[in-house]
């Protein structure tokens, strides 16, 4: 009999001999971080121990900083995918792209002008991550992008622009390679949106899920 999901699980990956993949983790399960909303059972694979995801996914993201990472409900990220949201920008409005004032920092700076360090001319915004997006190995997404759910990203792509629910991209830049389902059932997938069901009703039409039966799906 299988386990019941569980997104309250650190490891969510357990063996039938009761093996625990701690390289497997459920992201909000081991990152609190005050610019990350991340949902339940999206998970972050990777081929070493990581002491802190929240650096291994997402750099140049911290505390003090504007922008945020809002990540959907099961997400799937191979090893290496990164996040390079908008605290990693240089300011290019001048001649030299050098970030003098990072290397100025001291103790006695109020927190408006730690603030003031990020606030750069032509900055992004929140990089957003929508529901069921899966990330090949080596995935780079860069500032202020918009991923649509259910898509698919190939490995060691980058991608610089929003991309539409339910495609399939790959590339550097990262282009729409085609989409996962005709015009119809996309927009149904994304009226249904399964992923807020309940974890019980998710598990009962796991035989709809894997066979793309929509009918079975909405029965």
């Amino acid at each position: 009999m299988p386990r019941s999901l569980d997104p309250t699980q650190k490891h969510p990956m357990i063996m039938p001999d009761g093996t625990v993949i701690e390289t497997v983790v459920h992201l909000n399960q081991v990152i609190d971080h005050p610019r990350m909303e991340i949902g339940d059972f999206s998970y972050y694979s990777d081929f070493d121990m990581v002491e802190d995801y929240a650096a291994r996914i997402a750099p140049y993201l911290f505390p003090p900083s504007p922008e945020k990472l809002i990540i959907g409900k099961f997400c799937q990220f191979a090893h290496g995918t990164r996040f390079i949201t908008s605290s990693a920008n240089h300011d290019m409005s001048g001649f030299s792209t050098y970030p003098f004032d990072n290397f100025r920092m001291s103790s006695d700076m109020t927190p408006e002008e730690i603030q003031a360090l990020f606030q750069i001319p032509g900055r992004k915004g929140d990089t957003v991550i929508g529901n069921d997006v899966w990330t090949g190995m080596d995935v780079i997404v860069m500032p202020g992008v918009t991923i649509g759910d259910g898509v698919i990203v190939a490995a060691g792509s980058v991608v610089v622009s929003d991309i539409p629910a339910y495609h399939i991209i790959g590339g550097n830049p990262a282009k729409p390679l085609r989409p996962r389902f005709d015009t119809e059932t996309i927009a149904e997938l994304e009226r249904i949106r399964w992923w807020d069901w309940p974890v019980e009703k998710i598990e009962a039409k796991l035989p709809a899920l894997r066979a793309g039966n929509l009918a079975a799906l909405e029965g």
